[in-house]
């Protein structure tokens, strides 16, 4: 039985094997092209004497990692007959790998690297920055999009035939990790706000956009933990190789999509906080300096006023 593509020896699941190294071609050259780019993007910056956080580019190598660990490893194998990893695979991807990789700001990046295109003429950064202003992403990074698509990748994909359709070939499986992540980062990116973007609410209002997704993936784990049958109809019937029991790895998939609805909101809520703080900072910082502006303006005026009082004495 390979359901993978890869003709994996279905033994019980190890850690040691979970993490042994079976690429998916199409993940393995997306993430190296992306890391490259960024590469190339940080190196431009610094021979032209710029300078790029280093917090940034280790946040973004850590998300491209996180992608190539449950696309490239055997996670992914393990994940086409076990509900239980296949949600590891979900919850990573969809909700751990976009928060550190927008987190590299690798839209800021391209557009301080990406060289501007001479008068009349329209080079990458041009377009890029056509389609930050586009209507297509003012609605796809609006909330009233963002939190019902982030909901329905639970509901409408796992509680209907949708699910059973992409598992069962190769390129659906590719086709639904991808929906994942940019799932995770359309929902994450008006929230986290560093990239700039065509939405980008206060920091209350980016809690509360937070929030408002999360309750419904608890309640989505939950669902599957208390479930008394299989919901999913590609978990029915594990390999006999594998010792498990399908409705005990249900309620294991559950715990796990329970569990990770609280991780990545405490992840998000620190930066937030973090970057509120900065904010904060930076506004008082300039409002200290307009001041010292106007005092010294004043203490020249006044000073003035002296000098022209003691040049009317004599």
């Amino acid at each position: 039985m390979d359901h993978s593509g890869h003709g994996m020896d279905l033994l019980p699941f190890t850690l040691g094997r979970g993490l042994a190294w079976s690429a998916d071609p199409f993940f393995l050259v997306a993430c190296l092209l992306g890391l490259g780019l960024y590469g190339w993007g940080v190196v431009r910056l610094v021979r032209r004497g710029d300078k790029w956080p280093v917090g940034r580019t280790v946040s973004f190598v850590v998300g491209v990692l996180l992608v190539l660990l449950v696309t490239c490893t055997g996670l992914n194998d393990y994940g086409m007959v076990m509900f239980s990893v296949h949600m590891v695979q979900h919850m990573v991807i969809s909700m751990l790998a976009p928060i550190v990789l927008l987190l590299g700001a690798p839209i800021t990046l391209a557009l301080r690297a990406l060289p501007v295109a001479g008068k009349g003429r329209k080079g990458p950064r041009e377009l890029l920055l056509m389609l930050l202003h586009s209507w297509y992403m003012r609605i796809v990074t609006h909330p009233a999009f963002t939190i019902p698509m982030f909901i329905a990748s639970l509901y409408a994909l796992y509680f209907t035939p949708m699910f059973d359709f992409l598992m069962g070939s190769k390129p659906g499986h590719v086709t639904m990790m991808l929906h994942f992540l940019a799932v995770g980062l359309f929902f994450f990116w008006p929230i986290m706000g560093v990239d700039p973007g065509p939405h980008r609410p206060g920091y209350l209002m980016r809690m509360l956009e937070l929030f408002a997704g999360m309750p419904f993936h608890a309640f989505f784990g939950i669902a599957l933990m208390m479930a008394s049958t299989p919901m999913v109809k590609t978990y029915e019937n594990p390999p006999a190789s594998l010792g498990i029991d399908a409705l005990a790895d249900q309620n294991a998939a559950g715990g796990i999509a329970w569990a990770f609805s609280e991780i990545p909101s405490v992840l998000v809520l620190l930066a937030l906080l973090f970057q509120w703080y900065g904010s904060e900072s930076r506004q008082a910082r300039r409002q200290d300096r307009a001041a010292d502006r106007d005092g010294d303006k004043e203490l020249e005026a006044y000073n003035a006023y002296l000098a022209s009082l003691n040049a009317r004495s004599r």
